[in-house]
């Protein structure tokens, strides 16, 4: 039996706005569902994006090489001088094995003649002079494909994380830190070698044999006929071994970038693991990690061992079988031993270069594998619109009027969880309103909608009239601070964090931002004052002092719309109270208070109460709501009461 599915989509109406729509999709039998259930358990296990598989199953391999090659076109005048420079050096190389089979048959040979009627020294001081350009141009060839490849590798970690900071909060609720840290040092390292380093060999590879096969041929057909055996089986033996390389580099670098998950997020919270003593059990969890890396080192190391010792092989049976015909065409007079010397020269020399460029192969397959991450990070679109060409607010016209119009939402990671539905308020420009209601009911979803981190599933939020989709995301956003529980303050000084929410701001306005939050006065106090540094997190601060610092950090920005998401939770009494009373002073700033404390929800002018349906369910003052003894307001702050008494 299947089940039809839904697919929802925004549309804008006649009217202008936007409204939810639905509409069938395509639906799967049982087993394929089944199927593709179990393999995106296995990649969300592994950390792997299920959207992100899936994108990668449908890139072919051609066209990631294609891709690769267009990332390397900004570089295409380095790249084109170390062309010219490898046909120069490659030039002398394939020279050398022919003047080599000369100078033999000139030293035992009465009959041997010199070339254009040189004198010996003449000839020994003419080949010096060639290799000494050969050099000079080898290392002019090392040294732009080295640039080359640098120069790619900062281009494609700037362009990496501008994709990064430019997605939505979905994207990153599905992709942890370490991850996408490993793609800007690991997988672009990894890319840009394969694409400069790696090409460049391959193309003296693919000179060398092209060049070295000619020129046997032209001394010696029949011997390198002998030699041309073991092109065929090589050939083929390396088209799987590539296929193979490519899955299981993909594989490695999905575990290096869980590896870098697990360290990163461990080691910025080694507090939480030393108070729990679970420093052995870390170092276990990190063990597995490695250890599967390491796997799947293992079986890389025991293809390329096979297939390069397949290939030494091959090309030692054909070297025996050459020395043996070729020692046999000298004692009959059918070549010279200067000949023979040469088609062995060129032999080995081509040698090299099947080797060379199957190790090209091999690392070129690593860089699509590498490439296929990368190309996920540039191609995905984020799931909220910028809307850079939308409506502009600005500080200046921003009324702060907002709406919350029938708002139904899911996260993208729990889509089968509604956390609201129908919910409907309306916040009056330049009022002081709070949010309040059970925990794990919304209330921080509220804020996150307001900062449009998600689009809402059903409804809309207006904001002066405007729907929140409408608008151009930055200008909005510019508009808007927002003060978390839990702050986050750069591994900086406090003035660079600061800085952060107005880099223009004056050291007036610093200094008045800090005591406005109740801040200054224990900022002074430090030796180096507003230069001290506050840690990796702000942990060298108290929760207390950290939310000061980001209130004052908040205040800078000059918003016309605050979000305080128990905001002065660590507060005392006393020193929350100055706070509030600094933020009652604002004039033109919408203030949304998010808080369970009734100090705090008693000097809002509106409180909405959301259920457990996830709706307004009562909204009023907080002496309207309290008197309200059957109201759901009332049974909430009295079961925190007695939960305080207790």
């Amino acid at each position: 039996m299947r089940t039809p599915l839904l697919t929802s989509t925004v549309a804008r109406g006649s009217d202008g706005r936007y409204y939810s729509t639905s509409r069938p999709g395509s639906s799967q039998s049982t087993s394929s569902s089944t199927s593709t259930a179990s393999t995106e358990k296995e990649n969300v296990r592994h950390g792997v994006d299920p959207e992100e598989a899936k994108q990668a199953k449908k890139t072919a391999t051609g066209q990631a090489w294609l891709r690769l090659f267009r990332l390397a076109r900004p570089e295409y005048r380095l790249l084109g001088g170390a062309v010219g420079l490898l046909l120069v050096s490659s030039s002398v190389t394939m020279v050398v094995p022919f003047s080599m089979g000369k100078i033999v048959d000139i030293v035992t040979s009465a009959q041997g003649t010199i070339p254009f009627g040189l004198t010996p020294g003449q000839m020994f001081a003419g080949l010096g002079a060639m290799f000494v350009a050969g050099a000079v141009a080898n290392a002019g060839r090392v040294m732009l494909i080295r640039t080359a490849g640098q120069r790619m590798i900062a281009r494609l970690r700037r362009q990496i994380f501008g994709r990064i900071m430019s997605q939505d909060q979905g994207f990153f609720d599905r992709n942890r830190t370490g991850d996408l840290v490993s793609r800007l040092s690991t997988d672009t390292m990894v890319v840009s070698k394969s694409i400069t380093n790696n090409v460049s060999d391959g193309l003296r590879a693919s000179i060398s044999a092209a060049a070295g096969l000619g020129m046997m041929i032209y001394v010696s057909p029949k011997l390198t006929g002998i030699m041309l055996g073991i092109v065929p089986p090589i050939a083929l033996w390396a088209v799987f071994y590539g296929r193979y390389i490519k899955r299981l580099s993909r594989r490695t670098q999905e575990a290096v970038g869980e590896l870098t998950k697990v360290s990163e997020e461990r080691i910025s919270n080694v507090r939480t693991v030393q108070a729990f003593s679970r420093e052995a059990h870390e170092e276990a969890r990190f063990d597995v990690e490695a250890q599967r890396i390491f796997g799947l080192a293992k079986r890389e190391a025991l293809a390329s061992g096979l297939f390069f010792g397949g290939n030494g092989l091959a090309g030692n049976l054909a070297l025996l079988a050459f020395l043996g015909l070729g020692g046999r065409m000298v004692m009959r007079g059918e070549i010279s031993l200067g000949d023979m010397t040469s088609v062995m020269m060129y032999s080995a020399y081509v040698g090299s270069a099947l080797s060379g460029l199957t190790s090209f192969f091999s690392e070129v397959m690593k860089g699509v594998g590498a490439g296929s991450r990368l190309f996920y990070l540039l191609d995905r679109a984020p799931e909220v619109d910028r809307n850079e060409d939308g409506i502009v607010l600005s500080r200046s016209q921003l009324q702060g009027a907002i709406r919350f119009d029938g708002v139904g939402f899911r996260y993208p990671t729990r889509p089968d969880v509604a956390v609201f539905q129908g919910l409907t308020m309306e916040i009056a420009p330049g009022s002081r309103v709070a949010i309040a209601g059970p925990s794990g009911k919304g209330k921080s979803t509220v804020a996150a909608l307001l900062l449009r981190f998600y689009d809402v599933h059903e409804g809309r939020i207006l904001v002066d009239g405007h729907d929140l989709r409408a608008v151009n995301l930055a200008s909005w956003r510019s508009c808007v601070a927002m003060v978390p529980q839990d702050p986050i303050l750069f591994a900086g000084t406090i003035r660079e964090n600061l800085l952060y929410g107005n880099p223009q701001a004056t050291e007036a306005e610093i200094i008045a931002a800090l005591q406005r939050a109740d801040a200054w006065h224990f900022v002074e106090r430090f030796p180096a004052q507003m230069d001290t540094y506050v840690g990796e997190r702000g942990v060298s601060l108290s929760g207390g002092q950290r939310q000061r610092i980001a209130i004052a950090r908040a205040l800078l920005a000059r918003p016309r719309v605050l979000i305080l998401d128990e905001a002065t939770s660590a507060l005392d009494g006393t020193r929350e109270r100055r706070v509030l009373d600094a933020l009652d002073a604002l004039e033109d700033v919408t203030v949304i208070t998010i808080a369970h404390r009734a100090s705090t929800l008693r000097r809002s002018e509106r409180i909405f109460v959301i259920g457990d349906d996830g709706s307004v369910v009562e909204d009023g003052s907080y002496a309207q709501l309290l008197a309200n003894e059957d109201g759901y307001f009332h049974h909430l702050m009295a079961a925190q009461a007695a939960e305080h008494r207790e």
